[in-house]
């Protein structure tokens, strides 16, 4: 009724064998890893060889996405609710004059690379005022003007503004405590972008952070 045949016991593979074949598949699961998993996921690539592939700038940029989401998923409800541009400081905060008691001025200049992010951060007392003006030259950037109080709780966030896609935003900041406030700019292009920033006001310090 059943014609299978089975093998018999000398034609199984030996323990020994089968040892082989396991230690033989983790190698290449292990090389697989570390040459295309970790740098398409991750970015991190010990080899070198993701990069020769392709497949660490793609990890990259899907670490940065990730990291931008869980920025945005700490943001208060209010402002959920992204426009292109999002500026919750008024009208009266950016034409009172700043104080005159350590008012100063600044131009700063930085390059982005390619998906590249980086911050500019002013020290300021509760209430002092800046007023600001940036432009990007040479493409698009995504930006995000808060403040960071002394010993900030784990996921707090304090935001002036933010938005996509921008080349300039011109404002002023009121700072609503003691501590560091300024901007974080993403190059989301496929080329190096210079921003120039102008400051002008009452702050401590301006210093590029990131």
């Amino acid at each position: 009724m059943y014609n299978t045949n089975f093998p018999s016991r000398a034609e199984l593979p030996s323990a020994g064998k089968l040892l082989f074949s396991t230690v033989i598949a983790a190698l290449i699961a292990i090389i697989l890893l570390v040459t295309t998993i970790l740098p398409a996921e991750r970015g991190i690539d010990p080899t070198g060889i993701g990069r020769v592939l392709g497949l660490t700038k793609m990890g990259e940029i899907k670490v940065s996405l990730a990291a931008e989401a869980n920025v945005k998923a700490t943001m208060p409800i209010e402002n959920a609710g992204v426009a292109q541009v999002i500026r919750p400081v008024t009208q009266a905060a950016f034409d009172a004059p700043a104080k005159t008691k350590g008012a100063q001025q600044h131009t700063m200049t930085l390059v982005l690379k390619p998906d590249q992010g980086a911050e500019i951060k002013l020290s300021m007392r509760k209430d002092a005022r800046v007023r600001y003006e940036w432009t990007s030259a040479g493409g698009l950037v995504n930006f995000d003007t808060h403040g960071d109080p002394v010993s900030a709780p784990q996921g707090f966030y304090h935001g002036y503004g933010k938005g996509r896609g921008a080349t300039n935003d011109t404002g002023a900041i009121v700072a609503a405590f003691d501590g560091k406030h300024g901007w974080f700019w993403r190059n989301r292009s496929s080329s190096e972008i210079t921003i120039t920033l102008k400051t002008s006001g009452d702050y401590e310090q301006i210093k590029r952070v990131s």
